[in-house]
């Protein structure tokens, strides 16, 4: 009977009776939060007086929503309805009022929700012709901002590698000769200074906690301003624009080694004397006041020996998440205070230290030296951005052989700067420094011929820069792309490590996937990321991972930093109005927004429709835990 009722429509429809609206149901599309990171899509429609349209799963022409592909968010069953159909003849078979509604589960810290709703409406005696409405709805999943979902974060670790070389860092700037001589000056004024040897250890204490604050808190406050006024995306922006334009990270170049200079000898960096004394005076005052004088006036006098350390530290730490820079400058400010803390706490310390002299110059301009080699990273990282082919990886290890074995020479006393003392024999000190750099300067040499060198994979340029590679066929070793990438390759002068071939954007990608019915695996990635170079260096050379990657997965690798300009027809709109123009803002937005990171590296694995197969995974030198990774992604693509 149900479908006597709708042919008899049908019928009346072909002959033409009535007239329909333009449109006979006006939609709204809503979302709300069920459960952590599941929410409901609900889809109200208002119906035209006098019509109706059909259920959900109606012979004829069901009501439908039809989703673009999931984009940073997942489909949980099917579309239902809210609403109760009316009942012809003892079958549910219209709606004169609908709401219908869709579960999803978002894997994002926003997703974009987009597709149409397809219906036909019908009167007693009319039908009208099919009905279509897109609709595009932003989710912000606040599970995400509460940590209540881990897709972006499972299998991220804690980046120890920048709280050590923080602290390292730390503890190598109390050597310094702006430093090394205030510590037991300032010790054994607090001591002196005090009514009783428990009032000198709390000063001493506070005036540590003072130096700590003092480094700390003036970057964690323009972290946390920018994310307050602009979000994430302008901490995100602000970071990989001190990490990868080639403004910043000239000047960087250019700071380095003019502090290099400084320290080996050419000149002396300090502030204004004006700023310095107006400090000091402070530190005259009594009580907590004076103590917090003291440590500003502690800060300002070690600028020229701590500035470029500082400067390197936040640089690297900006490579990763918005608290990293944060954590790393309280790591090294710890280790940089807490001396003067243990010393109060243990006066008899100080006879132990060792005296002031010569040694100290030597300290520091053995610092120069680093701050040379250190200095050319950020070159490098310009140069690979922008494609200046100026800093070949042979070029890059070239400027570090010859800078360490000056090193090793000046150890041995066979160079002397301006302020140096003669050496007139070799300590035991010094003779194992020199072994060591020596033994690292060896070390280096084969690469020069194409070696991995694994230790120094993410300071180094990629191999595919290096012109000669020992036992190559060819002097060019970048590697050969499959024949659908040819152009790509070309197009953006991009290629993979290891002899990979892949894409560098997500669309084809993707599309590539669909050609051959394997899995997509995103590398976000980037040229200055010093972590992403030790992965592929340490992880993905691993020849059970290569053949994983090589064989069973497309592999797109999504530069975040490269600034290749895009056609106009590939340019992106963000939702505040930017248009992203080139191709590293592009993946900086794609995974920021679909994919829900902001750091390199992560990987993510896709299906060739673009559904996460599994949780994102992050910077993780577990060649095992990788493994496991990868194979996750081929069951998951399996069972679907």
């Amino acid at each position: 009977m149900a479908m006597a009722a709708i042919c008899a429509a049908i019928a009346a429809y072909g002959q033409g009776l009535g007239q329909a609206p333009l449109q006979t149901i006006d939609w709204t599309v809503s979302s709300e939060q069920v459960e952590g990171n599941t929410y409901r899509l609900v889809f109200s429609g208002e119906i035209e007086e006098g019509w109706h349209t059909y259920v959900l799963d109606s012979e004829w022409y069901p009501t439908d929503v039809i989703f673009d592909t999931p984009a940073g968010y997942s489909l949980e069953g099917d579309t239902y309805a809210l609403t109760e159909p009316v009942d012809f003849e003892g079958d549910p078979v219209y709606f004169d009022r609908i709401v219908i509604a869709q579960d999803i589960k978002v894997d994002t810290t926003v997703a974009t929700v987009s597709g149409e709703l397809t219906w036909m409406s019908c009167t007693e005696i009319n039908c009208a012709s099919p009905e279509y409405h897109k609709f595009s709805i932003k989710i912000k999943n606040t599970a995400a901002a509460q940590g209540e979902i881990s897709a972006a974060d499972e299998g991220k670790g804690f980046n120890w590698g920048i709280i050590i070389e923080a602290i390292l860092w730390g503890f190598a700037a109390l050597l310094t000769p702006c430093v090394f001589p205030m510590v037991p000056m300032t010790v054994s004024f607090f001591m002196k200074g005090s009514s009783s040897p428990a009032a000198g250890r709390f000063k001493a204490a506070m005036y540590g906690l003072f130096i700590v604050l003092l480094y700390t808190v003036p970057i964690s406050l323009i972290i946390l301003i920018t994310r307050i006024v602009g979000g994430d995306a302008v901490t995100a922006d602000i970071f990989n624009w001190l990490a990868t334009h080639w403004i910043p990270n000239i000047i960087f170049f250019i700071v380095f080694m003019i502090f290099a200079a400084s320290f080996f000898g050419a000149f002396e960096i300090t502030l204004p004397s004006s700023i310095v004394n107006k400090s000091d005076k402070g530190a005259d005052k009594g009580g907590l006041v004076g103590i917090f004088f003291m440590a500003l006036t502690l800060v300002l006098v070690s600028f020229s020996c701590t500035g470029p350390i500082v400067g390197s530290v936040l640089i690297k730490a900006t490579q990763g998440e918005f608290w990293e820079p944060m954590v790393a400058m309280l790591a090294f400010s710890l280790a940089f205070a807490i001396p003067f803390t243990i010393l109060a706490l243990f006066p008899s310390l100080l006879k132990n230290l060792p005296k002031s002299g010569g040694w100290l110059n030597s300290v520091k301009v053995v610092l120069g030296f680093i701050e040379v080699a250190l200095g050319f990273k950020f070159l490098s990282v310009a140069d690979q951005t922008y494609h200046w082919g100026l800093l070949d990886r042979e070029v890059y290890l070239a400027i570090w052989i010859v800078t360490f074995s000056l090193l090793g020479l000046y150890l041995l006393g066979k160079i002397r700067f301006a302020n140096d003392d003669k050496v007139e024999h070799i300590s035991v000190k010094r003779l194992t420094l020199a072994i060591a750099v020596f033994s690292f300067v060896v070390y280096m040499i084969p690469g020069m011929f194409g070696a991995p060198l694994k230790a120094l994979s993410g300071y180094l340029p990629p191999i595919t820069s290096q012109d000669f590679v020992l036992g190559s066929n060819t002097g060019n070793t970048a590697p050969q792309q499959a024949n659908g990438n040819q152009g790509e390759s070309s197009r953006f002068d991009l290629h993979l490590p290891l002899g990979l071939s892949g894409y560098f954007t997500l669309e084809e990608g993707l599309e590539a996937a669909k050609e051959t019915d394997k899995p997509v695996f995103i590398d976000i990635t980037g040229h200055g990321c010093v972590n992403c170079r030790e992965m592929e260096s340490r992880v993905w050379s691993d020849p059970q991972v290569l053949d994983i990657l090589r064989n069973d997965y497309i592999i797109v690798a999504l530069y975040t930093d490269d600034k290749t300009r895009l056609e106009e027809d590939e340019w992106v709109e963000t939702e505040n109005g930017d248009m992203l123009k080139d191709l590293g803002r592009v993946n900086s937005y794609i995974a920021r927004t679909r994919f829900g990171v902001n750091a390199q590296p992560n990987y993510v694995l896709l299906s060739p429709d673009g559904e996460m197969l599994v949780p994102v995974r992050g910077y993780d030198l577990s060649i095992p835990g990788f493994v496991e990774f990868l194979q996750s992604g081929l069951a998951k693509m399996q069972e679907q």
